[in-house]
């Protein structure tokens, strides 16, 4: 499916998440373009999994541009609300993509639930799928689990970042450079086992 020097679209129009995958994948040897870049129109996300709207996307993708598709599905589960937003966390940000409102809410549910906003439980899921035209989708999925504070801190990264601090640390992953997060993140777990995939793929193409 890959092999070095091979072309691989990132099925996302979100920005923030193609950097953080470039970054990941940049010691790969492989050729990044992002959906966006391709003019790939964005694919109803129809599943109630992480693991079907990321299939959605990286097989939309692929289909498309006839090339190997990468799509990440990712997003917050707060344990006191029932694990939302979930699959919706970026649908809580609204048309404009607006993450402040989608903060604000959840300290707004919690409170209406009578739960404790500071410190309450929570964790990041990172769904990676691999699609290519005549081949099986693959998937791969890292969890960081953690607690929220508000009023949010720091400005790097993106979405509920500089709400979210991971167990053992005490600065907001907004707070972290990029290569902090990149050593502990949901994402960076979910790469690390495509990166294993792959090293074992290339391995066996050189045989």
């Amino acid at each position: 499916m890959l092999h070095r020097g091979s072309e691989l679209v990132i099925a996302s129009h979100n920005q923030g998440k193609v950097r953080e995958i470039e970054e990941l994948i940049a010691p790969l040897s492989i050729a990044v373009v992002s959906a966006a870049a391709l003019d790939l129109p964005e694919p109803e996300e129809t599943g109630d999994t992480f693991e079907a709207n990321a299939a959605i996307k990286a097989e939309s993708a692929a289909i498309l541009s006839g090339l190997p598709s990468l799509a990440d599905d990712s997003g917050l589960c707060v344990s006191g609300l029932g694990d939302a937003p979930g699959i919706y966390s970026a649908r809580w940000a609204g048309a404009g993509k607006d993450f402040t409102v989608a903060m604000a809410r959840i300290k707004n549910e919690l409170e209406a639930e009578g739960l404790a906003v500071e410190g309450a439980p929570a964790y990041f899921v990172c769904v990676l799928a691999l699609a290519a035209p005549g081949y099986d989708t693959l998937f791969f999925r890292g969890e960081v689990h953690g607690t929220l504070t508000f009023p949010p801190r720091g400005a790097n990264g993106f979405g509920y970042d500089p709400i979210f601090i991971p167990t053992r640390h005490t600065r907001t992953f907004g707070e972290m450079s990029a290569q902090d997060k990149h050593a502990i993140s949901h994402r960076a777990i979910a790469f690390a086992q495509f990166v294993a995939y792959l090293q074992e793929t290339l391995k066996a193409a050189a045989v």
